[in-house]
């Protein structure tokens, strides 16, 4: 580390630091790979799997600065949201992709997709902030993070699968992070098959591994059609026949949430769900089945379309979560 960073109050529920990057290497044409390091992730959580943990980066402004936190309690977010855009810096979520190391040498390691920046210096400096930053990285730049402290509530696991027999996990490029932890978490007894789009074969990560009964099939893009591969092999995959390709994406953007997000227990349209979590077993098409699928919104939306609607899926056998929308600037 090359100086001490702000100490924050350690009464809040969460860790809400500044950290150090460590590390940061591209690792493939859309990915940085970051390490992150500090005192207070001796303290990070969760108890128990990762999983697909969110986390929240907090980014520099475009002065190069942070948010001073060293006085946050509980309306800490409402004052960061008091702030100018401009001077309180960019917040985005992430999924962790490893914690590494114990005490004071944990360190939080984080995937980021990026692409190369295209345009002038006169856009918004809150677009594509993620993006801007991952790309010139280096060791001894500072973000904040705001991630889980052992012992206390942070939410931001929707791995749920109950009593599912049989496991299906789907996403693009921005789920990649939270399919690997979950892959790496399962018991060694799962089955099932995880598909991941990819935006060129290059992206394929060696070293996610998936317990002997979970198939791992990998998608680039190379060029073509987003979530147009991805949609059709859920498809083949639940059906035995997969549909042409023209047929696979037909969602319109009238028909887009922005903020989906669904899982057995929740619903961001409002729709009533059961409370119970347990996939039911019987009397229900693919009985015994749990899909989590995360990613593009269109693409997400698709496939909640077609596996609920079309393939008569209960509801409480489908997480669905759009990670990010194309086009559309995320903007926490």
């Amino acid at each position: 580390m090359t100086a001490e960073p702000t100490t924050y109050a350690a009464t809040l529920p969460m860790i809400l630091s500044e950290v150090e990057v460590v590390r940061a290497e591209r690792v493939s044409p859309s990915f940085v790979r970051v390490e992150l390091g500090g005192d207070v992730l001796a303290e990070l959580g969760p108890d128990g799997p990762v999983y697909d943990q969110r986390i929240k980066l907090i980014f520099p402004n475009a002065a190069g600065t942070l948010p001073d936190f060293s006085d946050a309690d509980e309306t800490w977010w409402s004052s960061w949201r008091e702030m100018p855009e401009r001077e309180r810096g960019a917040i985005r979520t992430y999924t962790i992709r490893d914690v590494v190391g114990s005490g004071a040498d944990t360190r939080l390691v984080v995937d980021i997709v990026v692409h190369e920046s295209e345009g002038d210096d006169t856009h918004d400096p809150l677009e594509g902030a993620g993006n801007r930053w991952a790309l010139q990285a280096s060791p001894g730049q500072r973000l904040v993070t705001m991630a889980p402290r052992r012992g206390h509530e942070f939410g931001g696991v929707e791995w749920a699968p109950g009593t599912a027999s049989r496991l299906l996990l789907v996403g693009d490029e921005t789920a990649l992070p939270a399919i690997r932890g979950v892959l790496r978490d399962l018991p060694a007894d799962a089955r099932g098959a995880a598909y991941v789009e990819i935006p060129v074969a290059a992206d394929v990560q060696d070293d996610v591994s998936a317990p002997a009964g979970v198939d791992l099939t990998w998608l680039p893009r190379d060029g073509g059609p987003r979530g147009e591969r991805l949609h059709a092999a859920v498809l083949a995959h639940l059906t035995g026949s997969a549909p042409a390709p023209a047929e696979a994406v037909t969602v319109t953007d009238d028909e887009v949430d922005p903020d989906l997000w669904e899982t057995p227990v929740y619903s961001s349209s409002g729709e009533q769900v059961a409370a119970a979590t347990a996939v039911p077993a019987t009397d229900t098409p693919h009985a015994g089945l749990y899909a989590w699928i995360a990613g593009e919104s269109k693409i997400v939306t698709g496939l909640r379309r077609t596996l609920v609607n079309d393939l008569g899926l209960d509801r409480r056998q489908v997480a669905f979560m759009g990670y990010w929308r194309e086009g559309v600037s995320m903007r926490s």
